[in-house]
């Protein structure tokens, strides 16, 4: 059998290795945390209604339910040209084929350690639990919630999160009866914020804010974070108890050093196929195909696409199926820029919204009460199927 190397830990590093799998390759998946963690369910660790194994799923375990090969390590170096990935405890140079899955790394921004981020490491959603659980217990609070761009790159955006864990917390706060004593505000470096889910929903969007009492600053570039605040660059301050906030993504530093073609945030340059076109310098012994797919890829497509979880594993399954044309000889390949949409539930506690856009339409759908439950139902769906303790719903 083949071997694959697949570098990364979340959505496209699991979809390809189970689907590789599915081929006939062999499989090595190689991440730096023992579990996949399942970002859009933990929207719902702040508020304390999902602990944080509820979000989770043990590598290990996916490793032998679907037999490809797990190795815990942290990934240091990538040498393209010898044909050597570079880990603290493993070096890799047994495969003939990469798959690079690693996501993307955030934006530095100054004073980022007066921030949380529903988007970081993992833990810091239970620090906004425990700084939220601080500020109910006083009884008040200003709360301020963010999200940022990268004009370089306006597809690694993180928006629907940020407005997720707000009306959750939003939701939470008026249970408790105490939402009269919290002020709560939405912040953001662009003008439209949310503009790529479209017009019609950046007006449902506002309404949604008048609705429930949340005042907005849009428009302003961040200057700083502080221990209480925000700076904005006209030095106007917000103030905050707790300030969470989501910076957008750029590519990760070992990309840099690795000789791939990259774009002006850092992201490596693929084809439609998910492939990178890589030019062995005359020094490398053997060519080898090259896949990056998730957030670690530079993605073509309309101005308004973003990168998700579905696209990931869009992403995904196109380069284990162009692999396997690729092994078999044929000229064959799929592509992922078709697949291009913005597909969410946007939770809100005690419903949700039905959000979806291609070239076609944009649309909006609230769906009170059930829109919770719905999405609690894909996470359950989503945990449970890459088990494969239920059938897999095809295209999910």
């Amino acid at each position: 059998m083949k071997r694959v190397l697949i570098l990364g830990g979340g959505f496209a590093a699991l979809e390809s290795a189970i689907w590789l799998k599915k081929y006939g390759f062999d499989v090595t998946v190689v991440a730096n945390r023992d579990y996949m963690y399942v970002y859009p369910i933990s929207i719902w660790i702040p508020t304390g209604e999902y602990k944080f194994d509820d979000c989770i799923l043990k590598w290990e375990e996916l490793s032998q339910v679907h037999g490809f090969k797990f190795v815990l390590d942290e990934l240091q170096e990538l040498h393209i040209n010898e044909k050597i990935v570079k880990c603290k405890n493993n070096e890799f140079r047994d495969f003939e084929y990469l798959i690079i899955a690693i996501g993307a790394s955030k934006i530095k921004h100054k004073g980022s350690e007066n921030i949380l981020s529903i988007c970081g490491h993992p833990e810091e959603s239970l620090k906004i639990k425990e700084k939220l659980d601080e500020l109910i217990k006083k009884g008040s609070g200003k709360l301020a919630f963010g999200f940022g761009g990268n004009p370089k790159d306006p597809s690694n955006v993180r928006g629907g999160p940020a407005f997720e864990v707000m009306f959750n917390i939003d939701y939470k706060l008026r249970k408790l009866g105490i939402r009269d004593k919290f002020e709560i505000t939405f912040f953001a470096p662009m003008p439209k914020p949310g503009a790529r889910m479209g017009e019609k929903a950046l007006k449902a969007m506002d309404s949604w804010f008048e609705r429930l009492n949340i005042k907005q600053i849009k428009g302003k570039k961040i200057k700083e974070f502080v221990s209480d605040g925000v700076i904005f660059e006209d030095d106007s301050k917000l103030e905050s108890d707790l300030t969470m906030f989501i910076p957008a993504g750029n590519g990760p530093e070992i990309f840099k050093n690795s000789d791939l073609p990259l774009n002006e945030a850092g992201f490596i340059k693929i084809n439609e196929y998910c492939e990178v076109k890589h030019n062995f310098d005359e020094t490398c012994s053997e060519k080898y195909p090259i896949f990056v797919i998730g957030d670690s890829a530079a993605i073509d497509g309309p101005d308004w696409r973003a990168k998700q979880g579905h696209l990931a594993e869009v992403m995904a399954r196109v380069a284990a199926y162009n692999i396997n044309e690729m092994e078999k000889g044929s000229e064959k390949r799929k592509e992922y820029i078709s697949h291009i949409n913005i597909l969410c539930l946007m939770d809100a506690g005690n419903g949700g919204a039905f959000v979806y856009r291609d070239n076609k339409k944009a649309i909006m759908i609230p769906l009170p009460i059930i829109g919770h439950w719905m999405k609690k139902g894909w996470g359950w769906y989503f945990k449970n199927s890459k088990l494969n303790k239920i059938p897999r719903i095809p295209g999910m």
